[in-house]
């Protein structure tokens, strides 16, 4: 994940931005790199350097979303690592906006035969009694952050692990009865297993 304050999001997503400068200790992204950029999408890496403050132009700045060098190096020198000094080096990082995501479709696309279900049921028991609570939890609790879910789940007795994650998936996702896990949530955690 990297992490841009909103009012670089509108020109990180029109291009107009396309650099970004670190302060590192060593980087925390590689060339080729995608990474999640909540609300706006993925960011591809292009090419990762470091250079000394020095070497920082008006032009790369502006690229970096700022009106001037000055600007950007008061910008870096009010994190917490406190004041740059021209021969410091940071992490010159070249990128671009590449979407909405990768996996937004898939998550999206709540059509599932049976042998799209019968394929995520095996997934999920491979993964683990853990799955199915985990999926309810996240069907009763949508768009809450998972340091919430999961704090709600060690203080809550509801979520307990079934037996077979297979058999409640197939349960829960049969034409007969209301589905509680959404394809949705069902795809994305699959995705990540």
């Amino acid at each position: 994940m990297l992490l841009f304050q909103k009012r670089f999001h509108a020109g990180l997503v029109d291009g107009s931005i396309r650099l970004t400068f670190r302060r590192w200790e060593k980087p925390h992204v590689r060339p080729g790199g995608r990474y999640r950029c909540h609300p706006i999408g993925v960011l591809e890496v292009d090419r990762v350097e470091r250079v000394p403050v020095q070497a920082i132009t008006e032009e790369e700045a502006r690229a970096a979303g700022f009106s001037s060098r000055d600007d950007l190096l008061k910008f870096m020198s009010e994190g917490p690592a406190g004041p740059v000094a021209p021969d410091m080096e940071v992490w010159r990082v070249a990128l671009h906006h590449a979407g909405d995501g990768d996996r937004v479709e898939i998550a999206l696309d709540d059509h599932l035969s049976p042998e799209d279900v019968e394929a995520l049921a095996r997934r999920l028991e491979r993964l683990g009694a853990w799955t199915i609570p985990t999926l309810r939890l996240i069907g009763r609790r949508p768009r809450i952050a998972a340091s919430r879910l999961a704090a709600s789940r060690r203080t809550s007795s509801a979520a307990k692990p079934n037996n077979s994650a297979a058999a409640a998936f197939h349960t829960r996702m049969s034409p007969a009865g209301p589905a509680t896990i959404t394809a949705s949530a069902a795809c994305s955690t699959i995705s990540r297993g």
